[in-house]
């Protein structure tokens, strides 16, 4: 099956004044979706990988989780790295402080902030995630996005994304009724797959932005990982 051309819709709830509670009962959906199709598993994977380069004995190790919703993504890196014997200092970074408060609980810390233009010193972080929210953002404000990530993380930058296909959005389509989503989750999620990648826009795209070598790799679900360190920047 072909893969349909990247779309450039706008999502309801890209609407920075969109509607907080609906907003809250989206993020639930995002969280159950990442939960059943695999996109929570494969961020924790690549941010996995990552800690076998952690070199800083018994100190904690922080990850800064940008777009985090609910905060389930951080929670389950933390998880991982307690079983690894690390401890895991979870920062969530959402674009509203009610929506920075939602995610609270799961996480170390939370705050409202400007992704494009992120709160942190140069080298600041060890791990940066980005879990479905690059495709929300045009080429231009998706390389600041990559850069800003580049810029603060020590270790490395993970982004975790939907893989762009038709028989992607029809899975969506048809489980979303199964597992209760809201029409405006039904209708967001669809548009995000087809705002999706394939494997060598997102390489493309990250390694123009940052001049970083990234690791592209397809996982289950028609998710797509993306995994870099700025420390080995391309000559």
């Amino acid at each position: 099956m072909f893969t349909p051309v990247r779309r450039r819709g706008t999502e309801i709830l890209d609407d920075p004044n969109a509607d907080a509670a609906l907003s809250l009962r989206s993020l639930r959906d995002i969280a159950l979706a990442n939960r059943f199709f695999g996109g929570k598993r494969a961020v924790v994977r690549e941010v996995a990988t990552l800690l076998r380069r952690h070199s800083g004995g018994n100190e904690p190790v922080s990850l800064l989780d940008i777009g985090t919703g609910l905060g389930d993504i951080p929670a389950a890196a933390a998880r991982m790295a307690g079983r690894r014997g690390l401890v895991m200092r979870t920062i969530g970074l959402e674009r509203a402080p009610m929506l920075a408060a939602a995610a609270a609980t799961r996480c170390t810390d939370a705050l409202a902030a400007d992704a494009m233009h992120l709160p942190f010193a140069d080298r600041s972080i060890d791990i940066i995630t980005i879990s479905q929210v690059l495709h929300h953002f045009e080429d231009a404000e998706a390389s600041q996005l990559l850069q800003e990530c580049t810029r603060v993380a020590r270790m490395g930058v993970v982004v975790g994304d939907l893989r762009r296909s038709w028989l992607a959005v029809a899975g969506l389509w048809s489980s979303s009724y199964l597992l209760g989503f809201h029409p405006v989750s039904r209708h967001d999620g669809m548009l995000s797959v087809l705002r999706g990648y394939t494997e060598p826009e997102l390489r493309s795209l990250i390694e123009r932005a940052t001049g970083c070598h990234a690791g592209v790799t397809h996982r289950l679900g028609f998710r797509i990982t993306a995994v870099w360190s700025p420390r080995y920047r391309r000559a």
